[in-house]
Parts: structure tokens; sequence; C-alpha cells
């Protein structure tokens, strides 16, 4: 009998009244506000309302680095989440909205899998309460008005070859990219080159995931930095009279989203940064309300250790105060065997037969890169729990292997059914996680504030990637004087590269060294909070492929979506 799609799980779920849900959470009725039958927004207010509950434990869930394959991060966390209350503990899940880019590009959805989901899914991965939507509109406002500045009179001496404000869209869309804007005409507008970027690479997204509360939030959007005048001084989104504005289209997606799971867990679902261009976190404010509403809060960091957690670690953490009490690090037989570099992946066509075959010593050689990334977490004074999400076929031999890593590094390992057995396939690794969350742990950030931003930039390039050196084009080092000038250097750096590597080529598996990270552009998103080196051949657009999830997503006469997976 064949497993059934998520999409059919998900509709076969029995939901629990979300106001009852966050009444066991602690929150007050009057900060509850219901948002159709399947998701409500939280008040801010609720942060003070809640402040004399108790803390919860705070757990951050990280992967080795992706493959293809999929090492199945969100589902860990859902099914993690869900544990607890087999073990007689509480939890709360804070995680990302997805961007509809990727739901129709490649993904087809982010809402976890099998019978560890958030559900309704069709409702997380499509609009929500439309908080994508809102970021959008700001960001854009701010851009439209930006144009109107330079076209009637431009007051602040706008360099318009230092513009650094394009416009996002929440849609994989290659093609615009890079543009001429303004053409047509004096009444069209000032000619200059632009483009877009995605939603969820704009700095109004990572700001809105950042912010601590509404007076933060309004002051991050006046710090914005639009562009720079010809002697470099930097122009904000107050200068131009924008982030007033943007702040009202933004008053309701400041607010944390509650859903649930299959097994009826709470879920914080808030903004929705990308994780190899942004933060790839979700939002402070939600951890706010979730670290005192049970037993547990469980967040998740976007893709590898080397990326979401190391910027959980030194940019949301130095934002939130807040530090983890325990780092899970997911693994799969399947992902491992991909980084011994010996088979080829394409997206597709069936898994090579030498990968599915029992071969413990291919686990160990792709290995190397969980053992990177267990350091990368002691790096930073935690010591993590593997957790291996075990797939129906993975031999036990393998998956001995993974368990041998783990005590050759001296670190707890659990194997985990959730995807298959939903809360209860994981009850084990919660209660191994409740052992590592009580110990005491050194939690420390890479680098202080006071270090300059190539210090920044090569700490983490040395330190977490495993580069031997870092190499700036002229243009790179030209931008980091800019900010250094402006007043910038006291911020974290928030570096993009690939995904697909600890390094920043997607073709190196496992945990390369002797390469050096390449700086070829660094841009500043001052508002949010941090500076970001772009590195290699990264877009922040993405495009679609010949076969994109869109070509299958649909409804029928009914009204049921399907095609979302």
């Amino acid at each position: 009998m064949s497993f059934p799609p998520d999409i059919e799980i998900a509709s076969k779920a029995r939901l629990k009244p979300l106001a009852d849900i966050a009444a066991d959470m602690g929150i007050p009725a009057e900060m509850f506000e219901p948002y159709g039958a399947g998701a409500a927004k939280i008040n801010l207010n609720a942060i003070e309302a809640m402040s004399a509950q108790p803390k919860a434990r705070y757990v951050v869930v990280s992967a080795i680095t992706p493959t293809p394959l999929g090492e199945g991060k969100t589902t860990t966390t859902v099914g993690l989440g869900q544990a607890f209350q087999h073990i007689g503990r509480t939890a709360t899940i804070a995680i990302r909205q997805p961007s509809m880019g990727p739901t129709f590009g490649i993904k087809g959805g982010a809402a976890g899998g099998g019978y560890s989901q958030v559900v309704p899914m069709e409702l997380l991965n499509l609009h929500l309460t439309g908080d994508m939507h809102a970021v959008t509109a700001a960001h854009n406002l701010c851009a439209a008005l930006l144009d109107a500045h330079l076209y009637h009179g431009n007051e602040t001496g706008l360099d318009i070859h230092n513009i650094i404000w394009r416009r996002v869209l929440d849609v994989n869309d290659r093609a615009l990219r890079n543009m001429t804007i303004g053409l047509g005409g004096r009444l069209h507008g000032v000619p200059r080159e632009s483009g877009f970027d995605i939603t969820a690479a704009s700095e109004v997204m990572a700001l809105l995931s950042l912010c601590c509360d509404l007076r933060d939030f309004r002051q991050r959007l006046s710090r914005i930095v639009v562009g720079y005048t010809k002697q470099g001084i930097p122009v904000s989104a107050e200068d131009i009279g924008a982030a007033g504005a943007m702040a009202v289209i933004l008053h309701e997606a400041v607010k944390p989203n509650l859903m649930q799971t299959l097994e009826n867990t709470p879920v914080l679902v808030h903004t929705g940064p990308f994780g190899n261009i942004a933060t790839g976190n979700s939002s402070i404010v939600a951890d706010q309300i979730g670290i005192r509403s049970s037993d547990f809060l469980i967040t998740e960091a976007g893709f590898g250790a080397d990326m979401g957690a190391e910027r959980f670690f030194n940019v949301k953490c130095r934002y939130s105060g807040l530090a983890p009490d325990a780092v899970v690090l997911v693994a799969t037989v399947r992902g491992l065997k991909a980084h011994s570099g010996n088979h080829r992946i394409i997206a597709g066509r069936p898994l090579p037969e030498a990968l599915l075959a029992e071969n413990p010593d291919e686990v160990h050689a792709g290995g190397d890169n969980l053992r990177k990334q267990i350091e990368n977490i002691r790096l930073h004074g935690c010591t993590p729990v593997v957790a291996i999400n075990v797939f129906p076929g993975d031999h036990e031999a393998d998956i001995a292997a993974i368990h041998e890593i783990a005590t050759e590094y001296g670190v707890r390992a659990a194997s985990s059914t959730h995807f298959v057995d939903g809360g209860r396939g994981a009850a084990k690794l919660a209660e191994v996680v409740t052992e590592a969350a009580e110990e005491p742990n050194q939690f420390t950030m890479l680098y202080p504030d006071a270090a300059s931003l190539k210090e920044k930039i090569e700490a983490v390039a040395t330190k977490v990637y495993g580069a031997s050196g870092v190499s700036y084009t002229a243009n790179a080092r030209k931008q980091l004087k800019t900010y250094t000038d402006a007043g910038f250097a006291d911020l974290p750096v928030c570096i993009a590269k690939t995904h697909l590597s600890i390094s920043s080529d997607p073709s190196l598996k496992g945990a390369p060294v002797g390469w050096t990270l390449p700086v070829r552009e660094v841009r500043s998103s001052v508002g949010a909070g941090f500076i970001y080196p772009i590195c290699g051949n990264i877009n922040t657009m993405p495009g679609l492929g010949k076969s994109p999830a869109a070509h299958r997503i649909d409804i029928d006469s009914k009204g049921n979506i399907i095609g979302l997976s």
C-alpha cells in the first residue's frame, strides 16, 4: 500500500479551535485575533501580558548541508514539536512562512510532510494572512516614493548610480532580475538601471523578522538606506518620506500568525526571510510569545548549520537577547551518502541504486559534513543533538553509522520516524532533547560588535565555512569602506552564498578545505540590522525550471487544491 500524499493526509486533519489552543498557551483572549478558520493573529501586547509565565526551553533545529534529496528539517521540527505531548510535556513551534516563489517553483509546499505537518497546509503555503503581500506592497511603495523623489527634484542629492533599493515580487521570475526603468520620456520618470528581487529577499522581510516591538519596528523602517549621494552620505526611507506609510501597510503583518499541527500542537508562523540571502529564521516577536507559552519552544533555522544556524546565533540572538538551550542537527542516511561525492543525483529522475544500497562506509565518508556542522554548533558554545530522520528503506547498518559519528564526537543522537508515525515516532528524540536542554551550555557569538566588517566576514568564512581565506573585488572593498565610513561597521554580517555546500561552490560536497571565499559585492540592510556580502553566483531573484511545481498545482470542481506537497 502506497503512502498517501501530504495534501491527502492534511485534508483529514481534525483541527482544534484555535481559540482553545491560544488559551492553553496562556495568550489572553483579547490578544487573539481570528483570521478565518485556520489561522489567527496574535497582538504584540501578548508579549508583555505573558511575561510572568514560566520561560520555555529554547531549541533551534538545524541540519547538515542540504542535498537535492531533502533532509526534512521542517518535518523534523514539526515532528519533534508534536512528540513532547507523547512524553508528558508541552511545546510550541515557531517557523517561517513559505514564499510562494519556491512553492510554485521547486518545493511545491513547505508545511512539513507525512504525519508531521502544519495545517491547513494549503493556507500556510498560499497567502496565509497576507503578510507576504504586505511586505511586497510596503517595499514597492518605498521604491515608488524614491522614484517620485528623483522626478520631483531629488532634494536629497541621491546619486542615481548608487541607488540600492530595488523592487520585489513573491514570484520566481528571472526576466525581472535586471532592467532599465523610467523609459518613455520625461513624464515617465528618471531613466536608471534597477531590477526585482524576490519578496523573501526584501530588507523589509528581514526587518520584520528582527524587530522586537512596535517601536523598534518603526525605528528600523526609518533606518532603511535606499541609496547614497555622490559624497557617500546615506539616504534613508525616512529622508524620502516613506517609512511612516510603510509602517501603516505592515501594521497587521507585524503580528505573528497562529496555526496548529496535525496533532494540534501550536505553531507560530511569522516572516520568511530567505536562508541563503537573508537570515533564514522566523521572527523574534513570535519567539517572544512562544517562549512563555509551553515547556519547550522549537524553532527552525534555514538550510545547513553553516547558514541558518550561524545567522540564528550571530544575528537573531544578538537582537533578541535569547540564547538556545539545545540545538538539533538533522541528518539522513541518503544525505550523508550524497555528501560522499559518489553519486550523481538529478531532480526528477530515479535515485541511483547504489545510493539506496547498504553502505555504512559511504555514510562515514559523507559524514565529514556532519562532523563539520557539529563543530560549527560547538563554535557557539552549544552541543547538538543529532536527529536521524529515518526514511522507509534505510538500512540499520547505515543508521548505525550515523550513531557512530555522533559517539565519535561525544554528542547525543536519536533516530526518528516522525514522517510516518507523527509525534509518536519522535518521542525518543524529544527525550534526548529534553536531557540536552536541561544541561548548561556556554552560548557565545562568533565575533563582537566592535570587530571590523572584514574581521566578521573572515571569522565566518574561516571558522564556520572552513575557507583558507577571503578575496574581495575592488567593488566589494569600496562598498565595505562606504559602510564603515557611514557608521555601519558595528552591524553583524549575513553572508549570501550557495546553500548546497559549506563552501561557495555548490559542486563541493562534504567539508571542503583549502578554498577561498570570493566576495564579489557587499550590500547593506541597515534597517534590518546587518551587512550582507554576496559570494559566488547568487541571485536574489530565483528563476523557474522547465517543469516547475506550478504545472502540477490546480483546483478541482469541488474547490479542493491539488498538487501541493
